[in-house]
């Protein structure tokens, strides 16, 4: 998406933590997404935040995806941790996977720190949306946002029937 570019399209950040579900430490990934996606252009962004585990997961995505949102972003939950399942309650709800993206999101998060190779998380879309998981903090929110923003657009426009 180009930063002067408005979309009417909804997008959907869900924060996967359960200290932030729980309100033991606010959220900071779903704001900065927020913020960075605004500027992206996009107009339309609710944030939500639920707790880790594959069913919140898949619940939450479910519920965007009825609301309308076009483009759905999981923030957290990709590692390997105990109730670390985004990727699990994600791949319960997607209809094609888009490995090619998860390989970019893993390899600039590796340029910043050597343990973003742990990150499981899985992109795909479901009709015409698209589905993405990116790991949890700030910082890796919007690295991820360098390489992802810019396929957006395009894979919006694919869905949606345009041309090649």
């Amino acid at each position: 998406m180009s930063p002067h570019r408005t979309t009417s399209a909804r997008v959907a950040v869900v924060t996967v933590s359960d200290r932030s579900a729980s309100g033991e430490r606010a959220d900071a990934s779903g704001p900065a997404a927020r913020e960075a996606l605004v500027a992206a252009g996009f107009a339309d962004v609710v944030v939500t935040v639920v707790p880790d585990g594959e069913a919140p997961v898949r619940e939450a995505l479910t519920a965007a995806l009825a609301d309308g949102a076009r483009l759905v972003l999981t923030l957290g939950g990709t590692g390997v941790g105990p109730r670390d399942r985004t990727p699990e309650g994600t791949r319960g709800v997607i209809e094609l996977e888009l490995p090619g993206i998860a390989e970019v999101l893993r390899e600039r998060g590796r340029a910043a720190v050597a343990t973003a190779a742990l990150t499981r998380g899985i992109a795909g879309t479901v009709g015409d949306a698209l589905v993405v998981n990116l790991p949890g903090s700030p910082k890796a929110v919007l690295e991820s946002f360098e390489v992802l923003l810019p396929l957006v657009g395009h894979v919006l426009d694919q869905l949606a029937g345009g041309d090649h």
